[in-house]
């Protein structure tokens, strides 16, 4: 009998699984001790190699079979210490990974890696994996039938009857010699999980998010004609009050399925900084913190881009030589420190570096040189924010790890465009802090629901930095070299840019007059800037709806949200928004121009 058997399936477990153990190969062999070596991290580095070269074999792949397995021998011969694990073997086992992910890649995509470049490096792997000195102390025979036995369950899994419970149970307690423990721990670890593609979840947090909003609609009820003291009304109010509970649970619930630790970014950077520092001779230490902090995975995949120019520029700019660093009193060994952790409805990143810090005076002369706008007397904060300026950088060399100032800008937009934002705070001599502050999720956000004449808007609380009603005499009027106009706003000491939203879209105001509405101070990539508004109508949290998806791109607007009452609100982009303020004349000139 012949069975027909779709094997695609089958081959994106596989591209999915050697990832993973790929990623987990990176991180245990650049955390790896050689010093103090640990045994356990020794053989679940081999069993990353074991479980990959198996499967490969298993659906089809020879040439990452090949590669495996003369990975495998040559981790087998170092966790058994026929081998002492040198800085060349790490090096080479981590050229095999990258070589690893190459074949991945080119099987998804139906190619194949230059067989050339397989030979040479198997070929450097079994020279290696020659024994040419007696054995250091090996790990025990018992530790060596444990990671067989586990390496096999993970390859031999699927010809097995899954176990019954009860022996589940038993074989858990059993004691630490038992060889079969692993498989059932292995069994019990897979069970625990399944694989949903990512689009059903999406599809299943829009229909929650339709849900919150009918939820909404239903909870006017409350101030309907129902709400008459009524025994009816009062039993309608109380299961719509129950419904409202339900209903946020489940938004929660359904939310946090899309949710990924940032250890699946941080991992990827122990490698990187490992990789920079010894190609520009530095010595740095990489330490990471809440690694276990959830983000939506949207979030997380665009982030990785962003964080990865921002570790390359403390390596490249902010760490110095360790001679540099000896003179200066510091430890010769530079430190740069990721971490991430929980604020309100936030998630909060930082990178943080040792170094040198940036050089106020250099980059204040480097700005007046580029005839970049400044106040008369700028401070610490508009002077680092220069630094996010398309094209700036203060680097006397470009290298090919950083200093065209490509990219700072571009790190500042991608992170707003998420609905984050970015600050930078120096210290000369001391180092640098870069705190990225994220929304958890990019299905639901926080804003303030504001009006301007018979439209309202949200604009997200993340730009916002205070609101205020101004009085007549922080009001300066302005006027351009063209004849356009502006107005400016002091507020706090610093005239801030006026941008009047009514005029941005063409919207007839319930008040013209800046004093008798509201100034919005929001942060956006140009700076601070004072949006004009006729009303605050309190905080909300909206269900993201896409414009583009089912309209089309609308300048100054970044997405929608359905209200309440069933109104559609659109929801600001903040930067883009003032710099449509600009080009309509309301804010394109100098402070020495005000009259």
């Amino acid at each position: 009998m012949t069975i027909d058997m779709d094997m695609s399936e089958f081959h994106a477990i596989f591209f999915e699984e050697a990832s993973e153990h790929l990623a987990s190969l990176e991180t245990l062999l650049v955390g790896f001790d050689r010093e103090q070596p640990d045994p356990e991290a020794m053989n679940a580095i081999f069993r990353a190699a074991h479980s990959i070269k198996g499967s490969a074999s298993t659906f089809g792949f020879p040439d990452m079979a090949a590669v495996t397995h003369d990975l495998e021998t040559l981790l087998d011969k170092a966790r058994k210490g026929e081998l002492q694990l040198t800085e060349e073997m790490v090096d080479i086992t981590l050229e095999a990974r990258d070589v690893l992910l190459l074949q991945l890649a080119a099987h998804q995509g139906g190619e194949a890696v230059e067989q050339a470049v397989i030979d040479d490096l198997c070929a450097r792997v079994r020279a290696l994996a020659v024994v040419s000195e007696p054995a250091v102390a090996a790990p025990t025979e018992a530790d060596e039938t444990s990671v067989e036995a586990a390496s096999d369950a993970v390859v031999d899994a699927p010809d097995q009857a899954v176990p019954e419970p009860a022996a589940v149970d038993k074989a858990v307690a059993a004691p630490p010699e038992t060889p079969d423990k692993p498989k059932a721990v292995a069994k019990v670890a897979e069970s625990s999980s399944i694989r949903v593609s990512v689009e059903k979840v999406d599809q299943l947090i829009n229909l929650v998010g339709e849900l919150v909003i009918t939820q909404s609609m239903l909870a006017l009820t409350e101030q309907s004609p129902l709400n008459d003291g009524s025994a009816e009304a009062e039993r309608l109010l109380e299961r719509l009050q129950q419904l409202e509970r339900n209903t946020r649970e489940l938004q929660e619930t359904v939310m946090s399925i899309r949710m990924l630790p940032v250890s699946a970014v941080f991992n990827r950077f122990p490698r990187l900084v490992r990789d920079l520092a010894g190609k520009l001779d530095k010595q740095i230490e990489l330490r990471t913190f809440g690694e276990s902090t959830e983000l939506d995975r949207g979030v997380i995949e665009k982030i990785t881009d962003p964080l990865t120019h921002l570790i390359r520029n403390s390596v490249d700019h902010g760490i110095e030589l360790p001679d540099e660093r000896t003179a200066a009193g510091k430890p010769a060994k530079g430190v740069l420190t990721l971490s991430a952790y929980h604020q309100g409805g936030s998630v909060i990143i930082q990178i943080q570096d040792d170094g040198k810090g940036f050089d106020r005076d250099r980059i204040l002369a480097k700005a007046r040189e580029r005839n970049l706008p400044l106040s008369d007397n700028p401070g610490d904060q508009e002077i680092w924010n220069l630094i996010f300026a398309p094209g700036f950088s203060t680097a006397d060399t470009v290298t090919d790890v950083s200093g065209r100032g490509v990219g700072m800008d571009v790190v500042r937009r991608n992170i707003e465009n998420l609905g984050g934002r970015v600050d930078l705070q120096s210290v000369q001599g001391q180092g640098t802090t870069i705190t990225i502050r994220l929304p958890l999720t990019l299905a639901i956000m926080d804003g303030m629901a504001v009006g301007i004449g018979e439209h309202n808007y949200i604009v997200p609380l993340t730009a916002i930095i205070e609101s205020l009603r101004p009085i007549a005499k922080d009001l300066k009027g302005l006027v351009g070299h063209d004849g356009s106009k502006g107005r400016l706003v002091l507020v706090r000491g610093e005239y801030l840019p006026l941008v009047a939203l009514h005029e941005v879209f063409n919207i007839e105001p319930k008040n013209a007059e800046p004093e008798k509405g509201i100034l919005i101070i929001v942060d956006t990539d140009s700076g601070r800037a004072a949006l004009f508004v006729d009303e605050l109508q309190g905080q909300r949290q909206v269900v993201i709806k896409s414009l583009e998806s089912n309209y089309r791109k609308v300048p100054g607007i970044s997405a929608a949200t359905i209200m309440g009452d069933g109104s559609v609100s659109m929801i600001l982009d903040v930067s883009e928004a003032v710099r449509l303020g600009r080009r309509h004349g309301m804010a394109a000139v100098t402070m020495a121009q005000a009259v």
